[in-house]
């Protein structure tokens, strides 16, 4: 068998896009316990049946694995904070974020989209993982949508979609902040420096056209800033981006530290660069939504 290489397996996985949820219990002396998955999926309607899969090295994995009961809270769009929570904080979790109790007193997280209330059914070993079978005693759900999961990063199709209706009159631009090794690609226009970009006649689905102009080049990731440049009459949706090992977009790779020092070829397209190279900083990366003089920032990591 020809040897597999994790981080490239990984990797792999990660283009298949997911929710998010916190999969909680309680340990034998009744503290409340939670971690973030993303490895959830509907088995069966007759019975209500699901799964989750929780990773060995899991610090509460015997617990959980053990349980009697457990639920599943599927976090709506704006939950990433929660997520992050139950997937690094080290200490009380619970203290940090909204939650109630489901009829079998186990922990479910406020706002969000779903709630499932499981008894555990089964445990069957999985390699590195145990897969959590559990009959569903109880569940609730509201309207909205939930939040996004896909190469490492989260994202909001509903924000992204709302954002990106455009006033016909108004040319259409994609662009994408593409990332390689500490280094951002930029390319030389007549004003100045800029991302990456391409112009469309049709606002359509942008996250799929520019993924067919970058094809084999990047890896595309989260919506970063969607606003209307109103002196350019420009409707501008910029995507966060990996490169690929064959990239073959031309460009000049300038270390994201050095930003602030360029000249860009529009106020605007200044205002997002700078932006990136200080969230890139701190990795706490928002979503802009606005025009080029002012607007809302939402989390998207």
């Amino acid at each position: 068998m020809t040897p597999v290489d994790p981080r490239a397996l990984r990797d792999a996985f990660g283009g298949f896009m997911t929710g998010v949820t916190v999969v909680t219990t309680r340990n034998p002396s009744g503290a409340p316990l939670g971690f973030t998955a993303n490895s959830f999926s509907s088995v069966s309607l007759d019975p209500p049946m699901l799964l989750v899969c929780l990773g060995r090295s899991l610090s509460s994995h015997g617990i959980f694995a053990t349980c009697t009961h457990f639920a599943v809270s599927v976090l709506a769009e704006g939950q990433e904070g929660v997520s992050n929570v139950f997937a690094s904080f080290k200490g009380d979790r619970f203290a940090r974020i909204a939650h109630g109790a489901d009829a079998n007193g186990i922990p479910v997280i406020d706002g969000a989209v779903a709630q499932f209330s499981c008894r555990r059914t089964q445990s069957i070993s999985a390699g590195d993982h145990t897969i959590l079978l559990g009959q569903i005693t109880g569940f609730t759900h509201g309207d909205g949508l939930g939040l996004g999961y896909a190469r490492g990063q989260y994202f909001s199709l509903g924000l992204e979609r709302a954002a990106m209706v455009v006033d016909s009159t108004r040319r259409i631009v994609a662009a994408a902040l593409v990332e390689r090794d500490g280094h951002v690609l930029l390319e030389e226009a007549p004003g100045g420096m800029r991302p990456p970009q391409f112009e469309f006649k049709a606002p359509g689905n942008l996250r799929a056209a520019m993924e067919a102009r970058l094809a084999g080049s990047v890896r595309l990731g989260s919506a970063y800033s969607i606003f209307d440049d109103r002196p350019t009459n420009t409707h501008y949706t910029c995507f966060l981006a990996q490169a690929t090992q064959d990239c073959a977009l031309e460009g000049r790779l300038v270390p994201i530290e050095d930003i602030s020092g360029l000249t860009f070829e529009t106020p605007a397209i200044a205002a997002l660069c700078k932006r990136f190279a200080l969230e890139h900083s701190t990795r706490d990366f928002t979503l802009y939504v606005g025009d080029e003089a002012s607007g809302d920032r939402h989390e998207i990591r």
